[in-house]
């Protein structure tokens, strides 16, 4: 019944990524909005990782209330915690920028993008050396850590699962 369970979550998901991305399927309303963000949610409830984190994510960036946004925040670092890759890259800069319920904390953004970094998130990695190239996010300038996270940057592929 398990395994069910979960090809059932599976199929959901991909129905609403499907919605999501392909105009042509439906087309662009306020009920297929309703219903994609629908199936997100049902799917990021059943600990879904990508529905978790692109429902957060959609949450995060498109809700007009803190409340909302902030629901978002918890979606995507629950994404995080469980490994996923564009989860850890979405925390650290929830945790950089701050939010209502996640103020700025550079410290921990540091350690989610590092996170992030070695898992293999090409823009994580560029990040930092950023970071330490300027003497951002609470970091010293220090060329050598600036160099190796380039070098982590280049050596990484950038797909588009990386880029959100």
């Amino acid at each position: 019944m398990l395994q069910a369970s979960m090809l059932f979550i599976q199929l959901e998901f991909r129905l609403a990524e499907r919605l999501s991305h392909n105009r042509w399927l439906l087309p662009r309303s306020k009920r297929t909005q309703r219903l994609t963000m629908r199936l997100f949610k049902r799917c990021a409830d059943a600990g879904h990782p990508d529905a978790l984190s692109m429902y957060g994510h959609m949450l995060f960036h498109r809700s007009q209330t803190p409340q909302d946004k902030a629901r978002g925040a918890r979606y995507v670092l629950e994404a995080a915690h469980a490994g996923h890759l564009t989860s850890q890259y979405q925390v650290a800069q929830i945790h950089e920028h701050g939010c209502v319920q996640y103020p700025r904390r550079e410290d921990y953004a540091v350690t989610w993008y590092a996170r992030a970094a070695q898992a293999g998130h090409c823009l994580a990695a560029e990040r930092l050396a950023q970071a330490y190239r300027l003497g951002e996010l609470g970091l010293a300038v220090d060329g050598e850590q600036a160099a190796y996270w380039q070098r982590q940057a280049i050596a990484q592929p950038l797909d588009e699962a990386a880029a959100a």
